[in-house]
């Protein structure tokens, strides 16, 4: 039952790349297929990431424990989708040229903020194993804390590159508040005193 779950969870997660190349195939994205593949490679790393933060208090309300098995596979999507997101940033707007990304990088503050967020995702994603939680011990705990400034420097680069649209990007922020608030108050509920995890 738990691997077809998984199984379905995958394929499910799977769809929004599934929609992208079809797009690219059938030349169906519109009249800027390039804006669109980055809005919707950008827009799925940051709902996967919203949804790998929403499966302990999801787990803490409803008792699910296969829901924590399911956080290592959305945080690998997260990543997955920022990764092609990157992809497709460097192939269409700068052509991979080292001095072309670097004057983004220095012109473009969100794409300074983007690049971060990655960056961070990356230890989270090679230490996502059950191996690795195994080696790091109490420090996979602390590394993985890793995942908030990562969601903050997302909505930062979500907030700055939406210009006067930043509905979007404010729902995001208050979602993202509100698990990380509920996160320090479950951990002084269940031990006072001590750091949120």
């Amino acid at each position: 039952m738990e691997r077809t779950l998984r199984s379905t969870v995958f394929l499910l997660c799977l769809l929004p790349f599934v929609a992208m190349l079809y797009g690219v195939l059938n030349n169906s994205l519109g009249p800027d297929p390039g804006e669109q593949l980055m809005h919707i490679s950008g827009e799925w790393s940051i709902r996967f990431l919203a949804l790998t933060l929403l499966v302990t208090p999801l787990r803490a309300w409803t008792g699910w424990q296969v829901l924590l098995r399911m956080r290592r596979m959305l945080g690998l999507y997260a990543f997955f989708y920022a990764c092609l997101h990157l992809l497709v940033f460097l192939q269409l707007f700068v052509g991979w040229l080292p001095q072309a990304l670097w004057e983004e990088l220095v012109e473009r503050p969100y794409i300074t903020a983007g690049f971060a967020a990655l960056v961070l995702m990356l230890p989270l994603a090679l230490t996502s194993t059950r191996n690795m939680q195994r080696r790091l011990r109490r420090n996979w705990q602390r590394l993985h804390r890793l995942v908030y400034p990562a969601a903050i420097l997302a909505c930062v680069h979500l907030l700055w590159q939406s210009r006067s649209d930043v509905g979007e990007a404010l729902v995001y922020i208050v979602f993202f508040g509100f698990l990380l608030g509920w996160r320090i108050w479950h951990r002084r509920a269940r031990n006072p005193g001590a750091a949120a995890t």
